[in-house]
């Protein structure tokens, strides 16, 4: 066979081997099952950036993005123009979905009066870097308040409502660098709390001083205090010196030193696993 007859030859059986080689790639791909992508259906409005609890809702606040038909999130809405002008009751985060139950009513506005629960009230104490602990009483933290009334040796102070939910502190811009941990150095605090609760504060704001005081987001049990009063924490006065005449002469005596009593009973109360201690005045 001459050369031209040999690579001839080579020629043919490449082709075939090609040939065969593409149609099982064809049997093989023609096999695999068939994949369907789901196409999105529906819009959605989600929030462009982070936006804070009491944000009025603007055009650059919001956009429209794909979402599965087959995956709905109740409660949004697919149109722009039904979420301007309302207001945040929930802080949102960017490309979250806004829902009906994250916006104020319908004109009902902006700010914080929209965000309040119904039943709850918000009220706003005067504080200090010493009263709001050292300006850690930030937006969403928790805290008791103590009121302490002075009376002579009867200057008692007690935990009056606890678990209370900071709700603003300092000016908006203050509040966005708390997000980062940073402490906020506010005049004014405004807590949520309920109409009683309401009264008891205001009440203690005026009869005598009060003190915030930081605890834990997960701790959620009351504060259940019998209070510290001044004789308890200084210990009663000792008793003044009695003037006697004996033989004619005016002798100070000393009386014995009587400890002191407590004129409040204790009664310790045992409701199935739960124990307490009442004060009962003599």
């Amino acid at each position: 066979m001459n050369r031209r007859n040999r690579t001839l030859a080579v020629l043919l059986i490449a082709l075939a081997v090609a040939a065969a080689a593409t149609y099982a790639v064809f049997v093989a791909v023609s096999r695999i099952p068939v994949r369907q992508v789901e196409v999105a259906s529906t819009f959605v409005a989600v929030a462009t950036e982070n936006l804070a609890n009491g944000t009025r809702l603007t055009k650059d606040h919001i956009k429209l993005v794909g979402w599965p038909s087959k995956a709905p999130v109740k409660g949004s809405f697919s149109s722009v123009e039904d979420v301007i002008g309302r207001g945040l009751i929930q802080p949102v985060s960017a490309n979250e979905p806004l829902t009906e139950t994250k916006l104020a009513p319908i004109e009902a506005g902006a700010g914080l009066p929209p965000s309040i629960p119904p039943g709850m009230r918000a009220l706003s104490v005067r504080v200090n870097d010493v009263i709001g602990v050292a300006g850690f009483t930030v937006p969403g933290t928790r805290v008791d308040l103590l009121a302490t009334l002075k009376d002579g040796d009867n200057t008692m102070t007690r935990s009056v409502v606890s678990n209370i939910q900071v709700l603003t502190a300092g000016t908006m811009i203050d509040q966005e660098k708390a997000k980062d941990g940073q402490a906020i150095r506010s005049s004014v605090v405004t807590l949520l709390v309920t109409p009683e609760d309401a009264e008891r504060i205001t009440l203690a704001q005026n009869t005598g001083s009060i003190m915030l005081v930081l605890r834990n987001p997960l701790d959620v049990l009351p504060t259940e205090t019998d209070g510290a009063r001044m004789r308890s924490l200084m210990g009663s006065p000792a008793p003044p010196p009695v003037v006697k005449t004996v033989g004619g002469q005016r002798r100070v005596v000393k009386p014995p030193v009587v400890p002191a009593v407590d004129p409040i009973y204790r009664v310790e109360t045992i409701r199935a696993a739960k124990r307490t201690n009442e004060e009962v005045i003599k």
